[in-house]
């Protein structure tokens, strides 16, 4: 979709009555809702550039020039402002057309609303309220129910029954994150979305980012829903529930129970784990403080011996990515766990020593912003025979649907803090980990102390923060290191350009931070769906992030006491035996093979032009 230019000349047309207004090249839909007025839609979702035209909800009546003719219908969001255009959107043909889409998109799709876990927060919901359905004449149930429910990932489902084929996850698949994992399938009657080669969720190349997740208007892909699991361990009283929350959680959380967007609700989710009955309540940031010790020291070591570049290793959906994608560059990924996979592994050794528990007693579960953190906790290296370092993962989005299912209401909750004495205290350099170039800075803080015996003069370094898809910038660590080129790259799309320029050769960097997701952890695929705004959500919580690490009195990994304390009662040294045995990892080639039949052939050739 063109985006408008606004410098260009202004054209003038009239909507409902009303003159607007609009630039050239925009859309119709474009131009009505900077005026603040509301054409439904389901297909087209301006964050990410998509107006297919598919689900033709916005349809309007145009009328002709010569006003004698009867007026078009016309699909809002693909059709251009033309001046002198006079535009219906509310006539009684635009509504009956509007009505009449949506009971067709309707007619297919599984009608179990009060199952759905999109259920008060569905796109096609409101759209069906707002055209006035109220019932469907086309509805065939047993059609619906013939369609696929795939639930072979450990971290997402995708229920065909609920798709309405906007195509706004092939969109984000294809052109955002570059995975290309999602394709149309069959024709007419028999269109669907389904997996590239017909593969299931588990086998294919997605990366779980989540990414489609938060773009789908229904319940067609969601996470897997463990919020029961979870009220099976609160209320079994052999077991001691350790709970964790992400950096991006605290940020992101609040818009869903009425906060500002952005607003920090530390303490209002501290106070909700204990209404819910968690025995200890713990913080990631503490993990993410462990991360950078043991990441900065493996870097220096890199440097040393010649090794470069090294990557971050965070994030598990550039995890899934490096692997399936490229895992020729895997010897060049950091070993070090992430923040939620080293918090579980000292939760189970550390913490039940100094607390006197049985390790075998304690359940870990984390709340994160990460659809990809589903997947992590299941790897087979990330825990010892059925013994997992972390048991379950909530999403953000789950974690609300936790909270409501309970009768708690965050805003009603006295905030409260974290009192553990040995695992969630946390620096400012721990907080910014949840937004695009905040594991580098922390990095670079700790490897500037490491190198030159002091701190940086200005904690904060300016080069490394931004909100381009590519950034790169050279840092003066000193000392034998000198200067470290580094690269930062949030989305896959980026991330996919700078390892072909790591793989064809022709890039120099020492450290390469990767974030999966636009925006890093704040616009999480976890994250909670804000319906054509979430990029904005993202900036705003960024920000936050960045306000708590200045108002944090500790501002430095290394200068976390707590992190201090485990090292020198535990983990000895950055790197060492224990700490690379608990903290440490490895990854594995996992590219898809893949076995083309006649039919895959065909789907590959055709896919792209399926019309419908």
């Amino acid at each position: 979709m063109n985006q408008p230019n606004a410098t260009d000349p202004l054209l003038l047309l009239t909507v409902d009555g009303q003159t607007l207004e609009a630039l050239p090249e925009e859309t119709i839909l474009a131009c009505a809702r900077r005026h603040g007025l509301y054409i439904p839609s389901l297909c087209e979702l301006n964050d990410i550039d998509h107006a297919p035209g598919t689900c033709r909800v916005c349809l309007v009546e145009v009328a002709s020039q010569n006003q004698t003719d009867e007026p078009l219908l016309a699909a809002a969001c693909v059709t251009p402002a033309r001046a002198g255009m006079n535009v219906r959107t509310r006539s009684r043909r635009a509504r009956e057309a509007q009505r009449l889409q949506v009971e067709l998109l309707m007619a297919d799709h599984n009608q179990d609303c009060a199952t759905c876990v999109r259920h008060g927060n569905c796109e096609l919901q409101d759209v069906a309220q707002f055209v006035g359905l109220h019932t469907n004449r086309f509805y065939d149930r047993a059609r619906v129910m013939g369609r696929t429910v795939d639930r072979s990932s450990p971290a997402m489902v995708r229920d065909m029954t609920k798709c309405v084929r906007c195509q706004r996850c092939i969109a984000i698949c294809r052109q955002g994150q570059t995975v290309d994992a999602l394709v149309v399938t069959g024709n007419g009657l028999d269109t669907a979305v389904g997996l590239r080669h017909g593969l299931s969720q588990a086998e294919s190349t997605c990366v779980t980012c989540g990414q489609c997740l938060l773009v789908c208007p229904t319940g067609a892909l969601g996470e897997r829903d463990e919020t029961d699991r979870v009220l099976d361990y609160l209320f079994d009283p052999e077991i001691v529930t350790v709970f964790q929350f992400a950096p991006a959680v605290r940020v992101g959380f609040g818009e869903e129970f009425g906060f500002p967007v952005g607003t920090n609700v530390e303490g209002h989710i501290i106070a909700a784990l204990r209404s819910l009955g968690a025995d200890i309540v713990l913080d990631t940031n503490f993990a993410a403080d462990v991360v950078i010790m043991e990441e900065s020291a493996e870097l220096l070591r890199r440097l040393g011996d010649g090794r470069r570049p090294t990557f971050t290793s965070c994030c598990p959906a550039w995890i899934n990515f490096a692997e399936r994608h490229y895992p020729d560059l895997l010897p060049l990924l950091s070993s070090t766990k992430s923040p939620q996979q080293c918090l579980g592994a000292i939760a189970k050794t550390y913490l039940p020593e100094r607390m006197g528990i049985d390790p075998a007693r304690i359940r870990v579960i984390s709340i994160m912003p990460c659809v990809a953190k589903k997947d992590e906790r299941a790897r087979s290296q990330l825990g010892a025979g059925d013994v997992q370092e972390v048991d379950l993962v909530l999403t953000t989005r789950e974690f609300a649907r936790l909270l409501k299912r309970r009768g708690l209401d965050l805003r009603s909750l006295t905030p409260s803090t974290f009192d553990n004495p040995y695992m969630s205290a946390y620096s400012g350099a721990g907080a910014i980990f949840g937004t695009t170039g905040g594991v580098m800075e922390a990095a670079v803080r700790t490897m500037y102390r490491i190198v030159n015996g002091h701190e940086l003069d200005h904690t904060e370094v300016a080069p490394l923060r931004g909100f381009e898809g590519l950034r790169t910038a050279a840092v003066e660590v000193g000392g034998p290191i000198g200067r470290v080129k580094v690269a930062m790259a949030h989305g896959l799309g980026p991330a996919r350009e700078l390892c072909e320029r790591i793989r064809a050769g022709t890039a120099d960097f020492d450290f390469i931070e990767i974030m999966a997701c636009p925006g890093g952890c704040v616009d999480g695929g976890g994250n909670l769906r804000s319906k054509k705004a979430y990029r904005r959500n993202a900036l705003k919580r960024r920000d936050t992030l960045f306000a708590i690490d200045r108002a944090t009195p500790v501002r430095q990994s290394h200068n976390n006491p707590q992190v201090q304390a485990l090292y020198r009662d535990y983990l000895e040294q950055p790197f060492s035996e224990r700490a690379h045995r608990l903290l440490h990892t490895w990854y594995s080639d996992r590219r898809v093979a893949m076995t083309l039949t006649v039919k895959d052939i065909w789907n590959e050739i055709t896919m792209s032009t399926t019309i419908y």
